[in-house]
């Protein structure tokens, strides 16, 4: 039997957009977007690809649409921001994949690689095995890297440091935390798909039994939990970083480290300030296109 063939969701935007674009669809689908610019229209096709009659629903069309007014407001210009949605073989899709992933090393300490690679990790290096498929977050996007890359900073060796993902997505940055010795490694997300898949590439990486993944947001987390952790990372939406401040710097312990990413550049300043205000103080930060992620001490 042939596998079941997919649909293609494409944004068609602007070279200036093209990086909002790709992580407005890698959130609203919890799956790695594709781009190919076109120099002769000067446009940039975003897509990604779902089973055929899994994901997809017609509200998604006008929620993407709704996406794509909100970035205009913030400043950008999207072009003509035309939404298609086409069916297309599985097996074409599957394949090319390996065509653009390869091995990522996080410093001397992880190996992020898809499980056809060959590559072995180095001495003390954790690895950590995915392959980019329909729900799987590749740890290349900025802001996904510079949370990876925090993580990784933070870690004293020999030390017991909690670590919470807020908006886990995949999973990635549980798993890889899971992997270089956090303990304990708690996480949680809206999406009942991604709290399914989260928990599936924890156990194919053998980090089931140290990863705590629930379906919740954040009042739920708060009113249910009160630890504090070493780490924390927030991958989310402005909106929710600004409205859920409270929230959010209540789960850092003192002394700890707040990762907060997927903000554009335009707005990161407001951000940036608003936490400041709540006592964090910003230790780094990383422009990445369109852009900006901060870390902050507690």
């Amino acid at each position: 039997m042939s596998a079941a063939p997919l649909r293609q969701i494409s944004i068609t935007t602007s070279p200036e957009a093209e990086e909002a674009v790709v992580e407005l669809l890698q959130r609203r689908f919890n799956s790695p977007p594709a781009a190919l610019y076109d120099r002769v229209l000067d446009e940039t096709i975003v897509s990604v690809y779902l089973r055929e009659g899994e994901e997809w629903k017609p509200s998604h069309r006008a929620a993407l649409k709704r996406d794509l007014v909100f970035l205009e407001e913030c400043g950008l210009d999207v072009g003509p921001g035309t939404v298609r949605v086409i069916k297309v073989p599985h097996e074409n899709w599957a394949e090319s994949w390996k065509k653009h992933f390869s091995p990522l090393e996080i410093g001397s300490r992880l190996l992020i690689k898809p499980s056809w690679s060959r590559k072995k990790p180095k001495a003390g290096q954790a690895l950590v095995v995915l392959d980019p498929g329909l729900s799987f977050g590749t740890g290349r996007h900025a802001t996904t890297s510079f949370c990876l890359n925090a993580l990784v900073e933070a870690r004293e060796e020999g030390k017991e440091q909690a670590f919470l993902d807020i908006g886990c997505g995949s999973g990635i940055l549980s798993i890889c935390a899971a992997k270089i010795g956090y303990r304990p490694v708690d996480a949680f997300d809206v999406d009942p798909e991604a709290v399914r898949v989260c928990r599936g590439n924890a156990e194919s990486n053998d980090v089931a039994d140290l990863v705590d993944v629930r379906e919740q947001d954040l009042e739920t987390a708060s009113a249910t939990s009160r630890r504090k952790y070493h780490v924390v990372c927030a991958n989310l939406m402005y909106d929710l970083l600004l409205g859920e401040r409270e929230r959010i710097v209540g789960r850092v312990r003192a002394g700890g480290i707040l990762a907060l990413a997927g903000i554009l550049t335009e707005r990161y300043a407001e951000v940036r300030d608003h936490y400041q205000a709540a006592g964090m103080t910003e230790v780094s930060t990383l422009v990445d296109g369109e852009w900006q992620s901060g870390a902050f001490r507690k």
